[in-house]
């Protein structure tokens, strides 16, 4: 059965037929008792069909909106329901509007005033309230562009600065535009995704739609609409309500009216506390008589038991929620086997089909005989209806899941464009040249190569010595990533320091990357365990976590549970962000080593963290046959002698601890498994400990730096890796401020956590007066439990703060930055970081980590100074930070930041020293060669990767005789045109380059010749590379190639060397060699053009 027919069920149910009749006779006041969970949502539907009547639903916040938003467009027509959010960040507060919120209120009343049918409009309080544009002056004010119409600019331009649309170089946030030649690029209040004009002298020859973040286009339009900023329109052209957007006769159903009052009450008297001439409630919204006078003229259904008008109708279902069943299965069979016997029809709703085929899998197990109706739609509550006999199981109440809704599109760019810049090329920035060391980036320059202008980059090196590089070897050059905010030494040209660097270095990485081959092929060669398949109680437990897993999880699982069953001991390295899942992993492994009777023993860095994961497992492992048990510094020696005991006997399954389970007095039953959290926090006599273990226990590690995919790629053969990128879906993003300290804020946020019974952190660090902040909010929050930890306490004092404080015994933990560290308190929930300023990227992704680890809803609050005083990169950190609220982005501004600290702890930290010194890139350049030179001369055929004629990749330059560059009125933006000669220096085939091209093209409109003839300069280069020439030399009608005499017998005897000479021989006139100092070069003329000796080139390529 599908959702529509699941709702066709209730047509002919009685009460909603009378509720229809009443309507029709004029009734406006209603009571609707006993309606169950998303049945209410059932109910609209059914009323918006057979009354043809526009609804608005007012329901008691924005998260139930979103729930109720979602279950509808379940039942009905998607275009016909929408979400009407409020304008603003905080609730009542006039001071800080958000601009996707705005975008969406002016996507829904563009919709709502194109629509003549009956619509569903879902709200809340705050929302509610708002004046908003009346619907004649919004119709009036939207343009409409239509390809094959023409366009005057100028007047355009005058009409979008009236609109108060703002120009910029590239457009990625509503209210702004651009022009770049014949393109025009634009971002509607209404859409979700900007449009690019493409015009041919005035008239419009297409209409895209482009992604701001990538800024090429994603499809085409016929049409397409510019609506100004609805807030601003509706302040000067007069106010109206959302009704007069509902056709005649909408109806009012509310969830809980009284409730509804109090807020505004409460709302209004906040608003006004922050009034000022410009933000003054009264011209934004309606005041609670007015809105009491709207309702008085509508026809309202009140489901609440307390109603706000006394109903004149009073309808009552029978219905109940859906019983809770706590994860036991032989329960929920029996209850689904008896609705049976009762002839109920008992569906469960589920989005995800391997969440329905898990439940299969367990009643399959179980031997129910009972058959499953899916309906692969999520629904935020279940019910039964005893009425029509129907029973609605939703699949995330089973499993005690949580459930996130779907509350609309809302994407903001702005925090991924700040990101983009911080990592483009501006003048002023430190530069890697590959041969030339550490210099400083002074932009672009035009210098005459060989009687043509070229572009070229400019750096600085020591003592003001001027570096140009040619623009077709601008893969030499990366920008410098060193330590956050430390300033690398900059080299002098000429001398051998940078080499010395690059020798020293190398010989140390082979070091490494030696120890860490040699330990993999050991490990091939012995046997280990195997494991058998998963049990019903494995599928059990994977079933009930709280969040849908993510490929990359699934994934993870996958690869682990396949080394686990091989005959090789396993040794796999996890990696993921904070609060990516990886812990899920673990406790997954332990359990399918306990199911097989084997011990699993868990090492972790610290006694804290053995305290949380102890209570992690325990809790996830509760309703499972499965002994827990810890043992650290807090437990006495009695306890500890005990489960000492209890282990070697067998009777305790899972252990966790320090590294003190390393000890030659633990002595384990049959250990099956180690799982290491944070490997790179142990000393060298544990890993030494630890690598007897290895050798024959299967064995994860666990890693919350994210280790740089490049790396991962050039360690592959040497390690297992799986990386966990993508954080789990239905994780609440956390809701994150910028603010400038302020006492009430303060108060307000601690307040309202303890108020629910959370706790939360106070970050603020520096040592000397952290007491004083402490001190500071006692007296804001007088009954808050306040305790203070920081890192130069005592070991033993600071662990037993936090212990404390994970305990439950204190709600607010002020401190240093301690708390990055791997720490998992799903009670705290709000961060307020001081000084947010003077943290990096990664630093304050980290913290942010540490709250929302639970399903309920988190706040970060990062202190600073005000916007307008900080330095830019200070600024675009913070607004990166707060606009990437949700975790996943996360992962890239961390990524960037994390690229060294991850390779310094794969490779061990004395590494980190190196990588500031010479920048991430290059220390990786020089990673890959050690590694290829070892798979060549001591590892034959230990690494999995097959090994292809030659063995080095080349990198070629071209010099070529004619114009080629980007030129400044094709594009203008400085950074944008270093950008595309970088992409265009990196692009290595042919396909890519076509495909670079078209963006190109697609962005900046049609190539200029010398545009198109940088890209044959390109074409040229990969030519080159694929027949190993490091150098292409265009003069006249000639081409040269050079190749370095060093290239050895692997490239003589190579197939290509042979296809060049069997070509000399046949085409003598074309085709010839001479001989230069340090290079053999080949001679290629007598074509009638470039690019047909180019596709002779081509053709020379194995």
């Amino acid at each position: 059965m599908n959702s529509r027919e699941f709702v066709q069920q209730f047509n002919e149910y009685p009460i909603l037929q009378e509720l229809e009749r009443e309507l029709a006779a004029g009734k406006t006041r209603f009571g609707i008792q006993n309606s169950i969970g998303s049945f209410k949502s059932v109910l609209f539907a059914h009323l918006q069909k057979h009354t043809d009547r526009s609804l608005l639903i007012l329901c008691n916040d924005q998260e139930h909106a979103e729930y109720v938003y979602t279950d509808l467009q379940v039942f009905t027509d998607h275009n016909y329901v929408f979400l009407w959010k409020d304008s603003f960040r905080r609730s009542f507060d006039l001071t800080i509007p958000e601009s996707t919120k705005i975008q969406s209120k002016a996507s829904v009343l563009d919709a709502l005033s194109d629509l003549d049918e009956a619509k569903i409009v879902v709200t809340y309080p705050e929302a509610f309230v708002e004046k908003i544009v009346q619907q004649e002056t919004f119709q009036k004010s939207k343009i409409t562009f239509k390809v094959g119409e023409e366009v005057d600019l100028d007047f355009l331009i005058e009409i979008l600065n009236e609109y108060a649309f703002y120009r910029e170089d590239f457009v990625y946030e509503p209210g702004q535009f651009s022009i770049r030649g014949g393109i025009i690029d634009l971002f509607s209040y209404a859409s979700d995704l900007p449009f690019r004009l493409e015009l041919d002298g005035r008239t419009i020859e297409s209409i895209r739609e482009f992604d701001p973040i990538s800024q090429l286009s994603t499809r085409k339009l016929v049409r397409a609409t510019v609506v100004p900023n609805v807030q601003e329109s509706g302040r000067e052209n007069g106010h109206t309500d959302i009704f007069e957007y509902l056709g005649k006769r909408p109806i009012v159903c509310a969830y809980d009216l009284p409730y509804l009052f109090a807020k505004l009450e409460k709302g209004w008297e906040k608003a006004k506390e922050k009034s000022t001439d410009e933000h003054n409630p009264t011209d934004l919204y309606f005041d609670e008589a007015s809105i009491a006078n709207q309702l008085q003229k509508k026809p309202v259904i009140e489901f609440s038991s307390q109603t706000f008008f006394r109903p004149t109708i009073k309808l009552k279902f029978n219905q109940v929620p859906q019983p809770p069943v706590n994860k036991n299965f032989n329960l929920l069979i029996d209850t689904l086997k008896s609705l049976e016997a009762k002839k109920y029809t008992t569906l469960i709703f589920s989005e995800s089909a391997k969440q329905i085929e898990r439940l299969e899998s367990i009643f399959d197990d179980l031997e129910s005989g009972y058959t499953i109706q899916p309906v692969y739609k999520s629904l935020s509550e279940g019910f039964i209806d005893h009425d029509l006999k129907i029973a609605a199981y939703t699949e995330h109440q089973i499993f005690n899941r949580f459930y996130l809704a779907k509350s609309g599109k809302s994407v903001s760019t702005s925090g991924a464009i700040s990101l983009k810049e911080l990592q483009d090329l501006n003048p002023g920035d430190y530069v890697v040249h590959i041969d030339h060391g550490i210099g400083q980036f002074k932009g672009l320059q035009r210098l005459e190569m060989g009687g043509k202008m070229q572009d070229a980059v400019r750096i600085e090196y020591k003592n003001g010595d001027l570096l140009y590089v040619n623009i077709g070897s601008l893969y030499k050059i990366s920008k410098y990533k060193g330590k956050d905010g430390t300033e690398p030494k900059i080299n002098k040209l000429g001398s051998d320091a940078w080499s010395n660097l690059k020798r020293k270095t190398k010989a140390q990485v082979k070091d490494i990357a030696r120890d860490l081959i040699k330990l993999y092929a050991k490990r091939k060669a012995e046997q280990g365990y195997q494991f058998t398949p998963d049990t019903y109680l494995q599928t059990e437990l994977e079933a009930s976590f709280l969040y849908e897993d993510t490929p990359d999880q699934a994934k993870a699982t996958e690869d682990f549970k396949k080394d686990m069953e091989g005959p090789n001991p396993m040794d796999r390295l996890i990696c993921g962000d904070v609060g990516f899942g990886k812990t899920e992993i673990a406790v997954r492994a332990a359990f399918k080593a306990v199911t097989d009777s084997k011990q699993v023993a868990i090492l972790v860095p610290t006694t804290i963290l053995a305290q949380q994961h102890y209570h992690t497992f325990r809790d996830r492992l509760r309703d499972f046959p499965c002994n827990v048990d810890y043992i650290n510094r807090f437990r006495t020696a009695a306890q500890q002698a005990k489960t000492l005991k209890s282990l070697e006997e067998g009777k305790v399954d899972i252990i966790i601890g320090t590294h003190k389970i390393l000890s030659k007095k633990t002595k384990f039953h049959d250990l099956g498994l180690l799982i290491i959290d944070e490997e790179q926090k142990f000393g060298v006599s544990a890993k030494e400990r630890l690598k007897e273990f290895k050798a024959n226990v299967d064995t994860l590690t666990l890693t919350a730096t994210p280790i740089p995919r490049t790396l991962h790629f050039s360690l592959m053969g040497a390690r297992d890796l799986s990386i966990i990128q993508t954080p789990p879906p239905n994780r609440r993003p956390v809701q994150t401020e910028v603010q400038v300290w302020n006492d009430e804020i303060i108060q307000e946020s601690i307040s309202n956590e303890i108020a629910r019974g959370g706790q939360a952190f106070m970050i603020h660090n520096r040592v000397k007066d952290i007491g004083e902040v402490a001190q500071r909010i006692r007296n804001l929050v007088p009954h808050a439990r306040v305790i203070v930890g920081h890192g130069q306490m005592k070991g033993d004092d600071l662990e037993q703060v936090m212990v404390q404080f994970i305990e439950g015994e204190y709600d607010v933990l002020v401190a240093t930055t301690i708390i990055e560290s791997g720490l998992d308190i799903p009670n705290a929930n709000t961060i307020i970081i001081n000084n947010a300023h003077m943290f990096g990227l990664s630093d304050l992704h980290q913290m942010r980590g540490r709250v929302g680890r639970s399903n309920v809803k988190a706040y970060c609050y990062l202190l600073a100074p005000p916007v307008h005083s900080l330095p830019d990169d200070g600024k675009r950190r913070l607004q990166a930070i707060e606009e990437f609220s949700d975790l996943g982005s996360g992962f890239n501004v961390a990524m960037r930041d994390l690229d060294i600290r991850g390779a310094g702890n794969l490779l061990g930290a004395e590494q980190s020293g190196f990588i500031s010194e010479i920048g991430f890139s290059m220390y990786h350049k020089i990673l890959d060669e050690a590694i290829r030179e070892l798979q060549e001369e001591e590892f034959d055929g230990v690494l999995q990767e097959g090994k292809s004629a030659i063995n080095y990749t080349i990198t070629a330059t071209v010099e070529p005789d004619f114009d080629a560059r980007i030129p400044e009125n094709f594009i203008s933006n400085v950074a944008e045109r270093i950008n595309i000669y970088t992409r265009l220096s990196e692009v290595d085939d042919e396909e890519e380059l076509e495909k670079y091209s078209l963006q190109i093209v697609d962005r900046f409109g049609s190539l200029p010749k010398v545009v198109s003839n940088l890209i044959l300069s390109v074409r040229f280069k990969i030519a080159a590379q694929n027949i190993f020439a490091e150098k292409v030399k265009t003069n006249g009608e000639e081409v040269h190639l050079y190749f370095n005499n060093d290239l050895g017998e692997q490239f003589y005897q190579a197939k290509t060397f042979t296809n060049i000479l069997a070509k000399i021989n046949t085409l003598p006139s074309h085709f010839s060699f001479k001989q230069g100092k340090t290079h053999l070069i080949l001679v290629v003329k007598g074509f009638a053009n470039y690019q047909e000796s180019l596709t002779q080139i081509r053709l020379l390529k194995v």
